[in-house]
């Protein structure tokens, strides 16, 4: 027996290649999935606070992007995770001027 799959549209969500490197973003903006996920999911912040930081988008708009993120999570989780990666890595190689001027900074997020 199968089981259909109903396929969600996201009308507020759009993908250009050309806008932020193919990413997920909400249509008319550069504002990234990944933006309102991070919000949501690590600070914390209602649909409601979403709004007060990004005024000109509505609720339908973040309500859209939390949908298409939580459609998409591994993916998208999996390429955050990656770009974290290479920051990393950049941190590494490249010391940054203030910390050549007063030395190594204690990394508070860690």
């Amino acid at each position: 027996m199968q089981t259909a799959v109903k396929q969600i549209r996201h009308p507020y969500i759009t993908v250009d290649r050309k806008i932020r490197d193919g990413e997920p973003i909400i249509a008319g903006t550069g504002i990234r999935v990944l933006d309102i996920a991070i919000k949501y999911e690590i600070m914390g912040m209602s649909p409601d606070d979403i709004l007060s930081a990004f005024p000109h988008l509505t609720l339908s708009q973040v309500h859209d992007a939390l949908s298409y993120y939580y459609a998409h999570k591994e993916e998208i989780d999996r390429k955050w995770k990656d770009e974290i990666k290479e920051i990393e890595v950049m941190r590494k190689k490249h010391t940054s001027l203030l910390e050549k001027k007063i030395g190594k900074i204690k990394d508070i997020h860690r």
